[in-house]
């Protein structure tokens, strides 16, 4: 909690106290003797530094007296500072009246309704004590809290992405060293889609988010460059609805379905993926389907070869409670369907 919000809360409190003591003057319910020589408001005044002295004494050990492990011990510190207080309360009120306002010595009499009164005053004051520095320490101890999930979450998330990054780095540069390999013409051309995708994997995706654009861009170029590899046109559906420059998402966060569909997709169907996206102003949608070669053993459990958990924990820490992936292994065709809901 903000140093300005712990002073605030300190302030309406002793605004509300003070108010409290006021409240029979408020309502016009005071008998007229008490208000001569404003002796009601200097009694308010005196009670109100009092409470000021006893609250803050309470306030600031009541941290040390709940760290002590021993009761018997704790309770008797309890008891000792309840009695200080008192003790210091009980002439500093007696000399208010004495000496500062003046009254009478045969008005000063400390009766045991005086004692009790302060003593009732002091474990009033201790508990209000108590209660707000049990409320400030609880809202300390939440953002404390809040601030160690966010950094594992992050350092989670960054070991994640981490993992993403050199997979499609080293798969790209097989693609370039088999078109070198075979002197392939489209080799050129594929160095300069790689330079595309080294340039969004080690610049743009180190955001936390980029332009729907951005990622739809560095998609194509991974599809283009698979393509050139395989030397089969048409291959690859890629529909796009709705309105991608406007919106954001995380980066690298759809390339894995896609490289999945490439790694696992038979062949000898054209198209043999099929992608969608659709982008609004309320959900994205992404879809990847592809054929399946025979034989293959289940898919669902390696998307892009970083593994499925991988995806779905980077999708619980970047958008929890606003997601769902949907993951359909079937005989023939694969699929993964990917919902985002976006910020309000």
């Amino acid at each position: 909690m903000k140093k300005k919000y712990r002073i605030l809360i300190h302030v309406v409190y002793w605004i509300y106290i003070i108010n409290q003591g006021l409240f029979p003057f408020y309502i016009n319910k005071l008998d007229a003797s008490l208000l001569e020589n404003f002796q009601y408001f200097k009694d308010v005044f005196i009670n109100t530094v009092l409470n000021v002295f006893s609250f803050y004494s309470i306030y600031f050990s009541f941290p040390y007296l709940i760290k002590m492990k021993v009761k018997p011990v704790g309770i008797l510190a309890v008891i000792i500072l309840i009695g200080v207080v008192l003790m210091i309360r009980l002439p500093l009120n007696f000399g208010f009246w004495k000496y500062i306002v003046k009254v009478p010595a045969k008005d000063l009499v400390i009766e045991s309704g005086w004692i009790w009164n302060e003593f009732r005053l002091v474990i009033i004051t201790g508990i209000y004590a108590v209660l707000i520095r049990f409320m400030i320490d609880w809202f300390e101890s939440q953002k404390l809290k809040n601030e160690l999930i966010n950094q594992r979450q992050a350092s989670e998330l960054a070991l994640l992405r981490s993992q993403v990054n050199p997979h499609f780095l080293f798969n790209t540069l097989n693609n370039i060293y088999s078109l070198v390999y075979k002197k392939s013409e489209e080799a050129p051309a594929a160095v300069m889609k790689l330079s595309k995708i080294m340039r969004y994997m080690l610049y743009d995706s180190n955001s936390d988010k980029v332009q729907l654009e951005k990622e739809v861009e560095y998609l194509k170029s991974f599809i283009e460059l698979q393509e050139l590899r395989s030397n089969q046109e048409r291959y690859v559906e890629f529909r796009i609805d709705g309105d991608i420059e406007h919106q954001t998402i995380a980066p690298m966060l759809l390339i894995p379905f896609v490289e999945n569909a490439f790694k696992h997709g038979a062949k000898n169907h054209t198209p043999g993926i099929v992608i969608q996206l659709i982008a609004t102003s309320d959900f994205l949608s992404f879809r990847v389907e592809n054929f399946k070669k025979k034989n293959q053993a289940a898919q669902a459990d390696e998307i892009g070869g970083i593994g499925l958990q991988n995806i779905r924990r980077r999708l619980e820490l970047l958008y929890p409670g606003k997601h769902n992936l949907s993951i359909e292994d079937g005989e023939d065709m694969f699929k993964a369907d990917l919902y985002i809901k976006n910020d309000a």
